[in-house]
């Protein structure tokens, strides 16, 4: 749902994990590397991203790798595509009107 992945996108550092995922799958370890958090608020975070389904878990063994689903993305932007094909309709309306209006006063 594009809720959830907004939601899980409002926090900064959530999004710096995403754009780093970007480049690619990484262990925690690299995805998480200089965010200068505790551990628990990482785990915090990751778990976030994994609930709004940005992010999956693989773990072989210790290692735990993290990949970026792109689907909740590729909602995400459909909804904000809709919005803004809405408010550019809803904005040429008041152009107009607006143009209509100047050429009354003339």
């Amino acid at each position: 749902m594009a809720n959830d992945t907004f939601r899980a996108l409002a926090h900064p550092m959530r999004r710096d994990i995403v754009e780093r995922l970007a480049d690619g799958p990484a262990t925690v370890g690299e995805a998480t590397r200089n965010l200068g958090v505790s551990k628990p608020t990482l785990s915090r975070h990751l778990k976030i991203l994994e609930e709004a389904g940005l992010v999956v878990r693989e773990i072989e063994g210790r290692t735990h790798r993290l990949s970026l689903d792109v689907d909740p993305l590729e909602e995400a932007q459909t909804w904000l595509a809709r919005q803004r094909a809405h408010w550019a309709r809803m904005f040429d309306v008041v152009d107009d009107y607006l143009a209509e209006q100047e050429r009354g006063k003339t």
